[in-house]
């Protein structure tokens, strides 16, 4: 989950390396560092974020240099210190490198190096990498490039990883198998990146590295691109960037999580433009209809997902069910890829991911491969590694997602399950076509409720004020409500450090109730349509144990609003779309209870934004 950037041309570099592990810190800030040459290498690295980087960064020195590696962290093996820090030299002091992954059998390659004279200075994986291609590189008497295609296939696991040696520093060599990497290209320029938002303000051209490729990138020989498994030289495929710099930037507000709540209404619109037609109604989704045989013939859909992208899933279980009759199991990726599972013919893997790099996912769909499953991606990065590894697939057109709290990328997920399943359902003949037109109409609107929705937000953040120092939350919802009690739980825990939990609400008598008294907060999800009898006997029942009740409400409900300690109302919808609105006053809640207590929102403690290591 670390950060990675380089580059290698004829511009001075320490800039770009700054300002984009700037743009990367999202997905790790335990510690940083760069590395960059001119007559001889200068490394600086230190614990914690970038800021205090780059005040270390004095010599004059540094600004002429052409060539350099940049890294931050999140810390896998070894403490979040200095010394731990990336980038890691070499023994001979020759070889540098930035990595992102992790190399599993690393210690019995330690215990070899050690015994050919080796030394150690941190507890990473990363230095025994670089000393075994050192290694190589001597005892073979190769260059860079064969000595890295050579030693990578001698270790376990998941690396992006760039290399310089200070003997060439004409010359970067990066590869890749799990972990992301992407390289921008400018004529005999060449940018380095986690993902291209680094880079974008230079070019739109780029390579996305594949699963167990290796590029060499020199200043007048230009890229090679070869295979790590048979070293052959393989042909570039060049992507143009639809990336824009203001996507990536906060744009005046205080924090990116804000920005990307409050880009919502258009997100939704750019995961629907295309794809919903009117007059007549109509949804028009190409891979729908290339496999609408597949998906006919389907005997069941399983979601494999992590976090707000398994909220999201549950909630997709809710629509397919209820509007394809198809059914639905949701799991975790992360326990899927250990299982057993039985998966047979007809059964769709439908993995689901915001960076589309998520590990454990990517993990699950390579075991699922084994049993040659139809394998449908849903992810938001055009070029990912599960777009790539899928069969089909939509993009939920969320755009650049920065804070490590996902908002808009977990309502794009929704709003692109809710028009899968009712594409799947009409097409299949499961659903009549008066629900139908009601669901589209609905779909259609859902944006212009969103931005009502952000006139509560003063008062949203009046109700933070009563409750920032409560140390327990509670949710609870039934039905599709109880997917967003659940994802509202994990945005306050994730960013404010409170403990809160997500119930459906039936199951509050089976033990949570002992915890109700006046210092627990309950957020009850109370939408008319959301099984509001059985929802409005919860209330009554927390009030009774004295309980404090903020419910979520639909617009003009009185019975609810009378008993509950505080309330927001949302627009009344379809009990399908009303799930989706009722999560904006929950991230609106969270955001404003993590700015109180003065917590770093976009960059929460021990969290990363892309989970690409186990």
């Amino acid at each position: 989950m670390c950060g990675i950037v380089g580059y290698i041309g004829s511009n001075p570099t320490l800039d770009f390396l700054i300002e984009g592990l700037k743009k990367l810190e999202y997905r790790g800030y335990d510690s940083s560092g760069i590395v960059v040459f001119m007559e001889k290498p200068y490394l600086k690295k230190c614990q914690g974020k970038i800021l205090k980087l780059e005040k270390t960064l004095i010599e004059k020195e540094l600004k002429l240099a052409q060539v350099g590696l940049g890294h931050t962290r999140w810390a896998t093996h070894g403490a979040p210190n200095t010394v731990n820090s990336h980038p890691h030299v070499s023994n001979s002091g020759e070889l540098y490198v930035v990595h992102n992954g992790i190399i599993e059998n690393y210690e019995s390659i330690k215990s070899v190096l050690i015994k050919k004279g080796y030394h150690f200075k941190s507890e990473t994986d990363t230095e025994v990498l670089v000393n075994l291609i050192e290694e190589v590189k001597k005892t073979e008497n190769v260059k860079l490039g064969k000595a890295v295609q050579i030693a990578l296939n001698q270790v376990i696991g998941a690396f992006a990883v760039c290399f310089l040696d200070v003997n060439n520093p004409n010359e970067i060599v990066v590869a890749k198998l799990g972990s992301p990497l992407v390289i921008g290209i400018e004529n005999n320029n060449f940018y380095i990146g986690s993902d291209p938002s680094p880079f974008i303000r230079y070019t739109n051209r780029c390579l996305y590295l594949g699963d167990n490729e290796m590029a060499i990138l020199n200043k007048k020989e230009g890229l090679t691109l070869r295979s790590l498994q048979t070293d052959n030289i393989l042909k570039p495929k060049l992507e143009n960037l639809k990336l824009e710099l203001e996507q990536v930037e906060k744009g005046g507000f205080k924090h990116f999580m804000l920005k990307e709540i409050f880009e919502q209404p258009k997100n939704i619109k750019d995961a629907l433009r295309g794809r919903i037609l009117t007059r007549p109604n109509r949804i028009k989704i190409s891979s729908i209809e290339e496999n609408i045989t597949k998906m006919a013939k389907s005997n069941r859909l399983i979601f494999i997902a992590c976090g707000s992208s398994w909220h999201a899933s549950l909630l997709g279980e809710y629509y397919f069910e209820e509007l394809a009759r198809i059914p639905v199991e949701v799991e975790y990726a992360s326990e899927f890829r250990y299982r057993n599972p039985i998966i047979k013919e007809g059964d769709i893997i439908v993995p689901l991911s915001q960076s589309g790099e998520t590990a454990d996912t990517l993990a699950a769909i390579k075991m699922a491969k084994e049993f040659n499953p139809f394998l449908f991606g849903i992810c938001n990065v055009v070029g990912s590694s599960i777009a790539r590894e899928t069969d089909s697939g939509v993009y939920i057109h969320a755009g650049p997602e920065i804070g490590v709290a996902s908002t808009k990328a977990f309502t794009c997920q929704a709003i692109i399950l809710l028009m899968l399943s009712l594409d799947l359902g009409y097409r299949t003949g499961k659903l009549e076509g008066l629900k139908y037109n009601l669901i589209i109409d609905e779909l259609v609107k859902i944006h212009q409720k969103v931005e009502q929705l952000f006139k509560e937000s003063k008062k949203i953040e009046h109700i933070a004020k009563k409750y920032q120092n409560s140390r327990n939350f509670l949710y609870l919802g039934r039905g599709l409500n109880f997917p967003i009690a659940l994802e509202g739980a994990l945005k306050l825990k994730e960013i404010s450090y409170i403990h809160a939990e997500g119930y459906p609400a039936a199951e509050m008598k089976h033990g949570p109730i002992a915890l109700i008294d006046k210092d627990m907060p309950v957020v009850v999800i109370a939408t008319e349509k959301g099984k509001y009898h059985k929802i409005l006997s919860n209330v009554m029942e927390i009030k009774s144990r004295g309980g404090k009740v903020i419910a979520i409400l639909s617009q003009g409900d009185e019975d609810i609003r009378r008993i509950a300690d505080d309330f927001i109302e949302i627009p009344n919808a379809d009990e399908l779309v009303s799930p989706i609105l009722a999560n904006i006053p929950l991230q609106l809640l969270a955001y404003h209870i993590a700015e109180l207590k003065g917590c770093e929102i976009d960059q929460p403690r021990n969290l990363a934004k892309s989970v690409t290591v186990e």
